[in-house]
């Protein structure tokens, strides 16, 4: 399968419909077994899965948590931890108060229906609460805003609640959506460019004139930061109308994070085959993330 790299570099645009095909490596979906209880489990590979679907950052206790085929690991320190039962968490994304949401597909030992559809957790990802679209749908792309949940399984879809579901009227297909709870815009990449909402994802306009990027996330309702396919790093002041080239990351990009730091600056975090690395001045440069 093309990653969206490849695409970017072959075609520099293409049909919003083969965008998610391009950009996104599906994981294949395995059969639900009999329920275990939830496990904390040690790894000291850079990473502790090849297959890498979200990256998130507390800004109370700074616990990085990835996202990923194998379920939800906290990677703040070596050797990273597993938290919870094995999920393949093909969408992942923090709400408010701690607050997370999920899809994708049930792994070995999970007695989940198969697609996830939205699920939920409210202790730190130790367990899952139903929500809604079990055996429906598997969300790659899945945010949160001041408004509900923006999600896409094929199909673009909004909710209030993560329980009732609006379809969206818009023909494209994103790699990666970001949002912040604080705020109702939402931006979602395409190898056309980035698609942008003001409105919780009801409507969108893509801004033509801005960076193609590939990965996407708010530090604050106000700052965004986004990662090009050739690891060329952006930041926005204004919510993603405009945007500034900042520094670069040289290896993979596998997901991204942001936050507004003690200081003031926003704070980015990457996920590469390496291991995470970090950026403390708003994108210029990174370090290993356990070098900060």
């Amino acid at each position: 399968m093309q990653s969206f790299t490849t695409a970017v570099k072959r075609t520099g645009a293409i049909a919003a419909g083969a965008a998610i095909v391009l950009a996104l490596a599906a994981c294949a979906p395995a059969g639900p077994q009999a329920s275990t209880t939830p496990s904390i489990e040690l790894t000291d590979k850079p990473l502790p899965s090849s297959h890498v679907h979200g990256l998130t950052v507390n800004g109370d206790t700074s616990q990085v948590l990835l996202a990923t085929h194998d379920g939800l690991f906290d990677v703040t320190k070596q050797p990273a931890s597993k938290i919870g039962g094995t999920n393949d968490l093909m969408g992942f994304t923090a709400g408010k108060d701690g607050v997370f949401y999920a899809s994708g597909h049930p792994g070995q030992g999970s007695a989940m229906p198969n697609p996830l559809g939205l699920i939920k957790s409210t202790d730190g990802g130790q367990t899952w609460e139903k929500l809604s679209r079990q055996g429906e749908s598997d969300f790659h792309a899945l945010t949160t805003t001041r408004s509900g949940i923006v999600a896409f399984d094929g199909q673009l879809r909004s909710s209030p609640d993560g329980k009732t579901w609006n379809t969206v009227a818009a023909m494209f297909a994103p790699a990666v959506l970001a949002g912040h709870p604080d705020s109702d815009t939402v931006l979602g990449t395409t190898t056309e460019g980035i698609q942008r909402s003001t409105d919780g994802g009801a409507t969108w306009a893509l801004d033509k004139t801005g960076p193609v990027v590939q990965f996407a996330a708010f530090a604050s309702p106000d700052e965004a930061a986004g990662v090009a396919p050739d690891g060329t790093t952006y930041y926005s002041a204004d919510a993603g109308k405009s945007w500034t080239k900042k520094g670069r990351i040289d290896s993979e990009v596998l997901a991204i994070a942001a936050l507004k730091g003690a200081d003031g600056n926003p704070w980015i975090w990457a996920a590469t085959p390496e291991g995470i690395v970090v950026s403390t001045d708003g994108g210029t440069s990174y370090r290993p993330a356990d070098a900060a």
